[in-house]
């Protein structure tokens, strides 16, 4: 869970997961992400959500994961809302991505 920042413990958090993606897994590998975002859609407190694909230049990671959280508060709903769905549908999200040879830097982040 991440730690609000000490000044502004209700400042917003964002949520950052960077992913390297095969070609032929990118389609499956976002609409997974896609599928998160309507979960999380629902969820008081998610501000932005959005998935970015590279387009040009020479970084290693090809997709982007960005979620903006209105605090580290309203993350917690979110995470317990996301694990019991992928619990009733039996999914394991590192499995998913080991299965695709998805490589993944995720985490929280506050403003600077």
């Amino acid at each position: 869970m991440p730690n609000a920042s000490a000044s502004d413990p209700a400042a917003p958090v964002f949520r950052v997961d960077k992913f390297v993606v095969p070609a032929e897994a990118l389609p499956e590998v976002i609409a997974q992400i896609k599928r998160v975002h309507t979960i999380l859609e629902k969820v008081p407190g998610c501000l932005r959500r959005r998935v970015l694909s590279q387009t040009g230049g020479a970084g290693e990671f090809n997709v982007i994961n960005y979620i903006e959280w209105a605090s580290a508060d309203a993350i917690a709903a979110a995470v317990q809302l996301v694990q019991q769905q992928f619990e009733h549908e039996g999914f394991d999200p590192a499995a998913f991505m080991k299965q695709l040879g998805v490589r993944a830097d995720m985490g929280f982040y506050s403003e600077v």
